[in-house]
């Protein structure tokens, strides 16, 4: 792969190719990516979905959107720093193409930012909920009807997946949803495969899929435009990740690690003294003691702290991926840029705390399984609703139900998958 490709400033619907010498310097094409995303109403949604504690009624703890925020800002800074070097190795791409340090920086940004817009409530509970719906629950009777793609893509219905489906889907009178740049939407792709075959190798883009059926043409399109490689054979073809997804996986690492941390440190979950000293491992080498010691508010520790540490973790994810940058390009660096890092133990410490005092606490779990039954609950009277419509049977409880569907919603249509995959 070749960074003169990976950095395409196409979008859905181009007849001309961009240039990134012709950009007008005051609105960058990449940067509108950002702009188009943060407008979005999809985007507006996350604010309703918090991080780590559904339905949380404290205002310190993240919600989705602070987290994409967050997370963005982590990735600018990554993509900048390897931006900046990048240009250095390969000085053509500045002096032929016109390429600047702050592309790579904005790629990474808005990628980032656009990273949870497909979660459903409840995260990755949500996930399983709407799955195992049609897994185990009464949407098994659709199995017949569909492809057996079709039919794991509601099986294990995949956040990833439904955000490039949001960024990318065709609507009445929209074509190409918010028309984002192909080096954004490939660096967005953290698992650029279908739903089956599931795991086929260990590598980390295998790890989940990214691609609806609905949506293979217009990543596909996506990805050849990028020259990203390609794996498998026919109708199993599966691709490369492009070199800033791990970029953007990286800022949503080290946002989750030390941020969800937080959380559980403001929530009362973990105990401050023994939460700190965590951190304090993590920041051991550049941490001033004596302006720490000044410190007198918990808050204001833990401020330091996670300033401290999200640097420190941003300068050895950027260093992990300049040393590897060749490698990554041929397709062969097969884990997350986290995986290799030099705080690997400390960090595996702090996600262990967090797992047992945060995602497992009683709070949490009760929430999760309240999730269960109303996403549960929700799908059955919409799909419910959808088939008597298609049936003729309609009741006054349907009508009703119908009538609550977004406009872009399109329960008419004929085809089963899309009908079901729209209301999902």
């Amino acid at each position: 792969m070749n960074w003169e490709q990976l950095l395409s400033l196409k979008r859905y619907g181009d007849t001309h190719k961009r240039l990134r010498k012709e950009q007008d310097e005051t609105r960058l094409g990449f940067e509108v990516d950002y702009d188009r995303v943060i407008f979005s109403s999809a985007f507006r949604s996350l604010q309703d979905k918090t991080q780590v504690v559904p339905l949380s009624k404290t205002d310190f703890v993240h919600t989705r959107l602070t987290h994409s925020l967050e997370v963005s800002v982590v990735g600018r800074s990554l993509g900048r720093i390897v931006g900046t070097k990048l240009l250095e190795k390969y000085p053509h791409l500045k002096e032929v193409h016109g390429f600047q340090f702050n592309d790579f920086g904005a790629i990474v940004a808005a990628a980032a930012l656009a990273h949870d817009i497909g979660n459903p409530p409840f995260g990755h509970s949500g996930e399983k909920a709407i799955g195992e719906y049609f897994k185990i629950g009464k949407g098994t009777q659709f199995q017949s009807q569909l492809t057996p793609k079709e039919y794991q893509d509601l099986c294990d219905f995949e956040g990833n997946a439904n955000g490039f489906k949001i960024l990318t889907e065709n609507r009445k009178g929209v074509n190409g949803s918010l028309r984002l740049s192909y080096a954004t939407l490939g660096a967005f792709m953290k698992y650029p495969k279908q739903s089956l075959p599931k795991k086929p190798t260990k590598n980390i883009s295998d790890k989940k899929y990214g691609i609806f059926q609905s949506d293979k043409e217009a990543f596909t399109e996506v990805a050849n435009e990028l020259g990203l490689l390609t794996y498998g054979e026919g109708e199993d073809i599966r691709y490369a990740r492009h070199p800033l997804t791990f970029l953007v996986e990286a800022a949503d690492d080290i946002c989750y690690t030390i941020i969800d941390f937080e959380d559980g440190i403001n929530l009362g979950l973990i105990q401050e003294e023994y939460a700190l000293e965590y951190l304090i491992n993590l920041v051991r080498d550049t941490i001033q003691t004596e302006k720490y010691n000044l410190l007198q508010h918990r808050e204001d520790r833990l401020s330091y702290l996670r300033a401290l540490s999200i640097n420190t973790l941003i300068n050895d994810a950027a260093r992990i991926f300049l040393e590897n940058e060749e490698e990554i390009r041929a397709g062969n660096f097969s884990v997350s840029i986290m995986d290799k890092s030099k705080y690997k133990a400390q960090i595996d410490d702090i996600i262990k705390i967090s797992i047992e005092k945060i995602y497992k606490s009683d709070e949490v779990i009760e929430k999760e399984i309240t999730g269960y039954h109303v996403l549960q609950h929700l799908l059955d009277t919409f799909i419910t609703a959808t088939k008597n419509y298609h049936s003729d049977s309609l009741s006054n409880y349907d009508k009703l139900i119908l009538k609550v569907l977004p406009e872009n919603v399109d329960y008419a249509t004929d085809h089963l998958y899309k009908r079901l995959m729209n209301i999902t």
